[in-house]
């Protein structure tokens, strides 16, 4: 979710395809319709697991168009929410979805978190830790910003080992431009497993880590349903798509009907699994 790469300019003109490919991150409703309505599936599965006590203070780092925040406040009844990121649009889609007086939302990046007097009882980031420059920078700053026993949390799509809506889409990509495997999700974070988690937050100075896999259902209505939100220009698979030349562009749709829908178009399902991780201060 925090965008650290330049955005691009609406009017880009239709890339080749050795052209130089950046993630996007500036539209809040595209978001939404390309990965946010899962997000928010994973996100209470990520809350339940976490099974914190009521009243607690928490700190959403990297909160984009809001979907752990709701999920926090849904089932974690929490006595207040800070969530921060640093795309305004993605702030302003969230505070106008998320209208709860126990929520406070900021600009702010995993190295530039708020502070709170006393700590929080929770510090935790959802689907954003492959995005941040320097992972291990950002949950240090999240350690230090821990009440005493306070839990430091996160999780990570699996995009190597369960992701089917990326899986599926980078090897038709791949299949008509090799050079689309330097952008495959699954080739660039490859941190995004229970060992390189782990890793990360042993380095960062958390103890006692635990880890745990989440399963979702991604169910589409239609071909449409999945191929629409690949043309909002925001998130890596998006923002490939936005710099083909059209005629590459749809052959690249009709490839992904074909593998997706091959019996004619109508509803199915994918499945996505994501990497939950979380770690205590040494003070605890």
């Amino acid at each position: 979710m925090i965008p650290h790469h330049q955005e691009e300019a609406s009017s880009r003109p239709a890339a080749p395809k050795s052209a130089v490919v950046t993630d996007r991150w500036a539209v809040g409703g595209a978001y939404e319709a390309y990965m946010g309505r899962w997000s928010r599936s994973v996100a209470k599965l990520f809350v339940e697991w976490l099974g914190l006590e009521p009243r607690a203070h928490w700190l959403d780092v990297g909160c984009g168009t809001g979907a752990l925040t709701d999920a926090i406040c849904e089932l974690g009844r929490p006595a207040s929410v800070i969530a921060c990121d640093p795309s305004g649009p993605f702030l302003e889609t969230a505070s106008s979805t998320l209208a709860d007086k126990r929520v406070m939302f900021e600009l702010g990046d995993g190295e530039h978190l708020p502070d709170r007097d006393g700590g929080f009882d929770a510090i935790v980031s959802g689907l954003t830790l492959n995005f941040v420059p320097n992972a291990v920078r950002a949950l240090t700053a999240m350690r230090r910003r821990a009440s005493g026993r306070g839990v430091v949390a996160a999780y990570v799509w699996d995009y190597a080992g369960g992701m089917d809506l990326l899986s599926c889409f980078w090897q038709t990509a791949i299949e008509l431009d090799p050079a689309a495997a330097n952008l495959d999700e699954a080739r660039r974070f490859q941190s995004c497993s229970a060992e390189g988690l782990s890793a990360m937050f042993h380095a960062a100075g958390l103890v006692q880590i635990a880890t745990e896999r989440l399963r979702v259902s991604l169910p589409f209505s239609s071909f449409d349903d999945y191929w629409r939100p690949l043309l909002g220009r925001t998130g890596p698979a998006p923002s490939y798509v936005a710099a083909l030349a059209a005629p590459a562009r749809e052959r690249l749709r009709e490839r992904l009907r074909e593998r997706l829908t091959p019996n004619g178009d109508g509803p199915f399902v994918l499945e996505a699994h994501a990497w939950a991780i979380r770690g205590l201060p040494p003070s605890a």
